[in-house]
């Protein structure tokens, strides 16, 4: 095609699709602004078309069928009406296919607080259709462990290292509080960044902010847009903790415009500002983009036309709500992913989901079958949903199952990897590069994991051996098959309830076998006690 030919192409198709658009989309800023993302799209498509002759123009059914909602203008601010009827765009769009580099986008999502029976492809009743058609042509890991709050496993999954060796291992950061990730290691931005990675963060942070050199623009992020501490209103996006209140919502370094913002419900905003990025991003460019979601966490807010589904299906108030807020976030995993094809970037991304501890079965999430959930050591705090997918795979991997033992220190270094970077300058590692345990099923580099030592957190009793680890102290250790906790088996403060709620007299140790007793229906502590001498002994070296 000659140039000429081009230009008309071009013009042919715009006009083609003005009015397709003018005909479905009634409002004119919402017309004017999907014409514009879809000029962009055609001019993409036909500059390869004429280039490489490399475009395909399919679009996988099973995406297109789940609705591309919630697309907003560059304001993010539809007005409610539109919002709470979650206007669908339903164009069809070209999806362009670009060269893989050796180098991939690298998609990093995390869920707050989604339990292990908050998505449908573990049997839940909560409907998560885009999350599991990507886990479901992706790996699922099945054998994945967490840490059983936030700012851990936050901490974790950027530097690679455990808590232990970052002073995190009491408690999450609460607001107002004097400390954070500490500076002597690099984290995971900071390190793409030494090799070319544009880095992007739109999400919740939660990992200091006392001084500015613990935030996110300051370790290694380009860009950060979202919210500092560990929970606030989704909709006024105020924080407030003890006597405490304020208004907790950033861009780059500096207060967010409360007036444009407030209202807009944060799932919306935060999806609206990933897609700026992508929108505006140089693809050449190797891009690694963080979303952690403020969903499922407290308080229970959501648009009400996400909890109505549920209203014949799931009678309890707390629990019916708790599936608008994984519904609502779904859907921005759903329109980020739309993004990602139409955009022309999933032919050669990574996406990374996982969820950052278990739910809070008070609020209504839910770890069925597993025991316990956020803030304890037991399988239902620290056992999470997660998956890999990526058109890197190859096509015998897409849609199986991972059981190896995969924690969330391993992101660290396996990320690196496939971005062809270093370690160098970090502190010693506590992860181990998956990557090929999660796409070849390589021999598994990982036989155990510290789940936590906390010694600000002693129970009552006495040790069990004179010359080993204290069995009072709050800690939990995997190996291999076996799984011991010691002391009060939750996290940092929440050890205050655990005597009055949960414990069994003066118990201090448990063993399980994780293999025959997934659900840790039977302590084998007793039974066994050469085995808990030896797990004390692994404690021990690690203290």
């Amino acid at each position: 095609m000659e140039n000429g030919g081009v230009i008309q192409s071009i013009s042919r198709q715009l006009q083609k699709a003005k009015r397709k658009i003018q005909n479905t989309i009634r409002t004119p800023s919402l017309q004017k602004t999907t014409c514009t993302a879809l000029a962009f799209v055609i001019l993409v498509h036909v500059y390869y078309n004429y280039k490489t002759t490399e475009v395909d123009l399919s679009v996988d059914n099973d995406v297109t069928k789940n609705k591309f909602g919630n697309h907003f203008t560059e304001e993010h601010k539809l007005d409610n009406k539109l919002t709470e009827n979650k206007l669908k765009n339903q164009f069809s769009a070209h999806t362009v296919v670009t060269k893989k580099t050796n180098r991939p986008h690298i998609i990093l999502m995390v869920a707050d607080d989604l339990g292990y029976n908050d998505v449908s492809y573990h049997g839940s009743e909560i409907n998560t259709p885009n999350i599991d058609l990507l886990a479901k042509t992706g790996v699922r890991l099945e054998n994945y462990y967490v840490q059983p709050e936030g700012t851990a496993t936050r901490s974790q999954l950027l530097s690679g290292r455990y808590q232990i060796h970052t002073g995190l291992q009491h408690d999450v950061i609460w607001p107002a509080e004097p400390r954070g990730l500490p500076l002597d290691s690099p984290i995971i931005a900071d390190k793409l960044k030494e090799v070319g990675y544009a880095t992007h963060m739109v999400g919740k942070w939660n990992l200091g902010f006392f001084k500015k050199e613990y935030t996110p623009t300051y370790r290694g992020f380009d860009s950060f847009f979202g919210f500092l501490n560990g929970h606030q209103d989704y909709y006024t996006h105020r924080t407030k903790f003890e006597q405490w209140s304020g208004y907790d919502l950033l861009e780059n370094e500096k207060p967010a415009d409360v007036e444009k913002y407030n209202g807009i419900y944060s799932t919306h905003l935060f999806t609206g500002k990933v897609i700026d990025i992508l929108n505006t991003h140089n693809k050449t460019k190797p891009l690694f983009l963080y979303i952690p979601f403020q969903a499922p966490h407290t308080p229970l807010q959501v648009p009400d036309s996400y909890v109505k589904p549920y209203e014949g299906s799931i009678p309890d108030l707390k629990r019916r709500t708790y599936a608008g807020l994984v519904s609502c976030m779904d859907e921005a995993v759903g329109n980020i992913t739309k993004a990602l094809k139409v955009l022309g970037y999933m032919s050669n991304s990574l996406l990374i989901f996982t969820t950052d501890n278990g739910a809070n079965e008070k609020d209504g999430g839910s770890n069925k079958p597993l025991r316990g959930g956020k803030s304890q050591y037991f399988e239902g705090g620290i056992r999470a949903v997660g998956f890999v997918y990526s058109k890197w795979l190859e096509s015998t991997m897409a849609g199986t199952v991972s059981t190896d033992l995969i924690h969330v220190t391993d992101w660290f270094p396996t990320i690196l990897n496939i971005a062809k970077g270093g370690t160098q300058g970090t502190r010693p590692l506590d992860g181990f590069d998956q990557w090929l345990t999660i796409t070849k099923r390589a021999s598994n580099k990982r036989d155990e994991i510290l789940i936590n030592i906390d010694p600000l957190s002693v129970a009552e009793g006495q040790p069990l051996f004179n010359n080993t680890f204290d069995r009072r102290i709050s800690a939990a250790l995997r190996v291999d098959d076996w799984k011991i906790m010691t002391g009060y088996p939750v996290n940092g403060s929440r050890s205050k309830n655990w005597n009055e709620t949960y414990r069994d007299g003066a118990q201090n140790v448990w063993l399980f076998n994780i293999r025959r007793d997934p659900n840790e229906m039977r302590d084998v502590s007793d039974k066994y006690p050469d085995i808990v001498q030896i797990m004390l002994g692994r404690l021990e070296h690690y203290q």
